[in-house]
């Protein structure tokens, strides 16, 4: 019994989302199908390989982790397939697997690509803009019936990778940017438990305020207070205590915050 997972940008109210749950099921009546999220923000492929690194390391050995976050569909963006490790993906090739790649290649697992140009596999229709239900999800469903990889596709070695925005050093710490901005208007930044390791005691700048220190916790700050602290996944995080820090910044994704020794 295999797990699959969906992550998209659809939202929840038109049902595209349901849509490719019963062309799964329908396939692979066996399958569990979980859903990381279908709220990222549309279009947003950078946020979308972000949500997807943040999860899918925790699913089991053999989870096929579908992603549709594709405004190239119907182009010549090709439809693709990926061992990455102990897992697959399966979605569009315009870099929503970057940072899964990326830690299956940091971890030295095997890593492995096919376009999927193999219709057996698709619905008998294609549609020119929604190919999560007529080529992802019927696909999917065949990795789960145990298809293999290698006769879903053609092989393939030049998937796209996004550019993933990187810290920068300066002279007394780091220069970070937001990457995420989560629904209770946390900002969340590339900069990690790992950057700030030997700074000592910090203070992080950001939209012309000061934050002197970082919290472990948010209970440790009062409510309505402008703190900093690592989220749950490691990230540098700049939070309002019961409150929302991109309301009271003016701030969102791109964002420069400066973290300095104090």
């Amino acid at each position: 019994m295999r797990i699959i997972t969906l992550l998209t940008d659809f939202g929840i109210k038109d049902g595209y989302h349901g849509v490719m749950k019963g062309v799964i099921w329908g396939i692979a009546p066996e399958a569990k199908i979980a859903d990381i999220t279908h709220q990222i923000s549309p279009q947003n492929v950078l946020e979308g390989a972000l949500a997807f690194d943040r999860v899918a390391h925790y699913f089991p050995p053999g989870t096929i982790h579908v992603g549709v976050v594709d405004p190239g569909v119907g182009t010549s963006r090709r439809p693709i397939a990926a061992r990455l490790g102990e897992q697959f993906f399966v979605g569009p090739d315009n870099g929503l697997c970057t940072l899964l790649v990326q830690r299956a290649r940091r971890q030295n697992e095997a890593v492995q690509f096919v376009k999927l140009d193999k219709p057996e596999y698709w619905l008998a229709e294609v549609s020119n803009v929604f190919h999560g239900r007529d080529i992802f999800s019927p696909v999917a469903a065949h990795l789960a019936n145990d298809v293999d990889l290698n006769d879903l596709g053609s092989l393939i070695d030049d998937p796209q990778m996004l550019q993933i925005p990187e810290p920068e050093r300066i002279e007394d710490g780091w220069r970070g940017r937001v990457v995420i901005v989560d629904n209770f208007g946390n900002l969340s930044s590339n900069l990690r438990r790992e950057h700030l390791a030997g700074l000592g005691d910090v203070k992080v700048e950001i939209a012309g305020q000061v934050i002197h220190g970082l919290l472990r916790t948010f209970g440790e700050g009062r409510p309505g207070e402008l703190v900093a602290l690592f989220g749950e996944a490691g990230d540098l995080s700049v939070c309002v205590v019961n409150g929302d820090a991109a309301q009271r910044l003016h701030a969102g994704v791109g964002e420069t915050l400066l973290v300095r020794s104090s």
